[in-house]
């Protein structure tokens, strides 16, 4: 498509698959343009599942890493959000595992400066009364409360899902499991959160 001399322009004009191809042939420039593109989203989606700024930008950062070394293995069966996402959420769910994420917990260590753009964060309308952002932000809390208690797989789905606004048919690519089986850990994560909007 040209040489990258031509800045923004050819940037925006190339697919997110065809820079992965360029990665694994070690163009950095290709690369940064990749990171450019998914920071954002990398963090957010990391914080949503993490609820901890410093291991967000860890495990974003490692995601990223993998990309670069592992962008060969890219075969273009699905989109490279599809397979990033994958990447990001099992390095996730491994950071997990490991228990970092439960002593966090323990000590209410949850980044709570970075909730502007959590899953479920909603802004008052403009003019809102006061009393009604402070109830909108003690719902979100209770929501957030309610999204932490749910299994790692339900609070994957439901984050791709309201989050990032992955149909179905891509976050069972990302969680490695069938439609029907995202479908029950979405039902029962929103179910879980009904209930804290019913007890309202």
């Amino acid at each position: 498509m040209g040489s990258w001399a031509t800045g923004a322009t050819l940037t925006q004009e190339i697919s997110d698959e065809a820079l992965c191809r360029r990665v694994a042939a070690r163009d950095e420039a290709a690369f940064d343009v990749l990171v450019g593109r998914y920071q954002g989203r990398a963090y957010r989606l990391a914080w949503s599942l993490l609820r901890n700024a410093e291991d967000a930008r860890d495990v974003s950062q490692e995601a990223f890493l993998r990309v670069y070394r592992t962008a060969g293995g890219f075969r273009g069966d699905a989109r490279f959000s599809t397979w990033f996402y994958r990447v990001l959420v099992n390095l996730c769910l491994d950071h997990r595992r490991r228990g970092r994420w439960w002593q966090r917990v323990l000590v209410r260590d949850d980044g709570r400066g970075d909730a502007e753009q959590a899953l479920l964060e909603q802004q008052p309308a403009p003019g809102a009364e006061p009393g009604e952002a402070l109830g909108a932000k003690q719902m979100t809390a209770r929501l957030w409360a309610a999204v932490e208690r749910l299994s790692p797989q339900q609070r994957a789905a439901i984050v791709l899902h309201a989050q990032e606004e992955l149909p179905t048919s891509q976050i069972a690519v990302v969680l490695k499991c069938s439609e029907a089986t995202v479908r029950v850990h979405l039902h029962r994560a929103v179910g879980a959160l009904r209930k804290v909007v019913a007890r309202e």
